[in-house]
């Protein structure tokens, strides 16, 4: 089973807020832009996920911050071409 210091739990850890901005932002309210910068709500998502990863190393949970710091690296290059893509 799975420990609490594990990377899957880091990785799961860290796709819930960019996921839940997602689906907030272009599902439910696709046409809300704030400061007419469409990307703001996922780069707020992945701030959050840079505290999450300072806590988890200051918790000494050095597994679950490396699936966070993932999940957050993979985020940022998903949304940097997403967003490349449909503003060009």
């Amino acid at each position: 089973m799975l420990g609490k210091n594990s990377v899957l739990i880091g990785l799961l850890l860290g796709l819930i807020l960019p996921l839940t901005a997602w689906l907030l932002f272009s599902k439910l309210y696709p046409n809300v832009i704030i400061l007419n910068k469409p990307a703001i709500p996922y780069l707020v998502a992945l701030g959050i996920n840079l505290l999450i990863i300072r806590l988890c190393y200051k918790k000494n949970a050095d597994e679950t911050g490396r699936g966070v710091m993932i999940a957050t690296f993979a985020c940022m290059l998903l949304f940097l071409f997403v967003f490349k893509i449909r503003l060009t």
